[in-house]
Formats: structure tokens, sequence, C-alpha cells
């Protein structure tokens, strides 16, 4: 018979190791009582089914986290966006592929604990694309020690993450740069030297606001005589497919709508394109 599982109400208002401590005593659920959760909230929808099976896996949460701690966010964040994880893990199971649900949750739950440190981590982001993360949170733990790398310990680590020589050297400067706030204290006396007071704001600029109303203008009437180019066909079509706001045609609405198939609606789409392009490059 499945087992409810439930937290004591005391660990909603105690500390995070009163949280650690009752999430470690839930019981993990068997491999038949997982299927059969998971079976009941994929097929109809089981709201409860959904809560056992994330309670059941709270303690894979806090595990993971804790391998996060050295990042200096709090403990309770992390599990926090872990758990957010889990519940998305939950959602996209499904038993039928024969993967247990604590291995198909170890992704989900790291996924949003590393976008949660790269969003917090740091004001300004330091880790954009895959290999970037990748790199981010492997630099510390291949370092031998706390000095800075040599040239040859940047070459390895770059050759084994799949990074740029020059990626690894910016990412360990800033790993162990030191931040400076944007805006002064309160109690700061050199107010005036914080960074706000003398950042500059490029959209106020004067000249740059003529430039870019300008080149908005410009490009809004080579779009228009572009447009005008076309035939009434072609000119509706691009319209409906890119110009319009809210939900654009799809190929075979417009194919339905004049009578031939959405591969021809798909080729006088682009050579519209193409002579917009053409057109657009004459204006400019």
């Amino acid at each position: 018979m499945n087992r409810a599982l439930s937290l004591p109400v005391s660990c909603a208002t105690g500390s995070i190791d009163q949280y650690i401590s009752s999430v470690n005593r839930l019981p993990m659920l068997t491999e038949q009582e997982e299927v059969d959760f998971a079976t009941r909230l994929k097929e109809r929808g089981d709201l409860n089914a959904a809560r056992q099976l994330v309670m059941s896996h709270l303690r894979l949460v806090v595990s993971i986290a804790r391998g996060y701690l050295g990042y200096g966010l709090p403990h309770a964040d992390l599990i926090q966006e872990g758990t957010v994880g889990l519940m998305k893990a939950v959602k996209r199971f499904d038993p039928a592929r024969g993967v247990r649900l604590v291995t198909f949750a170890t992704h989900w739950i790291k996924a949003e604990i590393h976008e949660f440190i790269v969003r917090n981590w740091r004001l300004v982001k330091i880790a954009t694309t895959k290999a970037q993360r990748k790199l981010f949170f492997n630099l510390r733990r291949m370092k031998r020690d706390a000095s800075t790398l040599d040239r040859a310990q940047v070459r390895d680590i770059a050759a084994r993450l799949g990074v740029k020589p020059e990626e690894v050297v910016e990412m360990e400067t800033r790993l162990c740069g030191r931040e400076v706030p944007l805006e002064y204290s309160a109690d700061d006396e050199d107010e005036h030297f914080a960074p706000i007071a003398y950042l500059p704001d490029p959209h106020a600029e004067p000249s740059a606001v003529l430039e870019e109303a300008q080149c908005a203008k410009l490009q809004d009437e080579g779009l228009r005589e572009a447009l005008a180019g076309l035939d009434a066909r072609s000119r509706d079509i691009v319209e409906r497919r890119w110009l319009r706001e809210g939900e654009t045609a799809t190929l075979h609405e417009l194919a339905a709508q004049y009578g031939v198939s959405a591969e021809r609606i798909r080729q006088i789409e682009a050579q519209a394109m193409r002579k917009m392009k053409v057109a657009l490059a004459r204006a400019a």
C-alpha cells in the first residue's frame, strides 16, 4: 500500500537544520511505488501523486545543494531552487522509459541551482554560454591551489573544458576579483566617488539620442518602401508572417487561403524577403 509522506509542521517555521533533519527522515519510495505514483500523475494529473514523488526526493535536493555552499549563497536558497528543479523533473518524468526518478531529477536540480548561482553570485553576469558555465563550475575544482594559474595550467584547463585559454584567464580573474558596490552606502564619506556618480548613461547623450531616432525613422521608411515594391499577395504573406502583432499566420493557414501548397507559400515568402533585402540595402 502506498505511504503518504508529509513534513512535520515545525520545519516550516524552524531552522534549515530542522528542515534537513525532517527531510532525511522521510522514507524513499520503492521502485513500484514510484512507478505507480508517476503513472497516476501522467495519466490522471493526480497532484497528490506528484506531492509524494517530490517529498520522497527532497533529501536528494539537500544533498546536491550542499555541494554548492562554496559560492557564498544561503543554503536555504540553494535548497529552494533545487526543489523547483525537482518539481520540474517530476512534471516531465515518464516511468515508461525505465529510468528511476533519482537519476532523471539530478539533472534538473543541478540545472536550476546553476542558474540561480550564475544569476545571483555577482551583479555582472559571468557565464552566458554552456561552455562558460561549465568553466565557471569546474575552475575552482581544477585549480591545484589558491595561486594564479600558469600558462601550462591555463592551456590544460582550456583543452579539457573546450574553451579558449583567454576565457580561462578572464574567468579566474572574475572569480578572484573584489566586488565594488555600484552605489555608495549611507555612511560613505566619499560618496561622490561611487561608480554610480561617474558612469555615463549612453541613452542620455543628445547626439546618440538624435542618431537613434534618425536611424529608426530611416528603417521604418525603408521597410514601407520595400513592402510597397511587392505584389499584393507577397506583401500580405510577409506582413501576416512577420509584421503582425500577436499571433502570426502559419504557412498552412496562408496556403488554405490562397489555394496553394504550404511549400509554395514558403517559396513566395522567400522570394519576397530577398526582394525586400535588396530594396533595404539600396535605401541604406
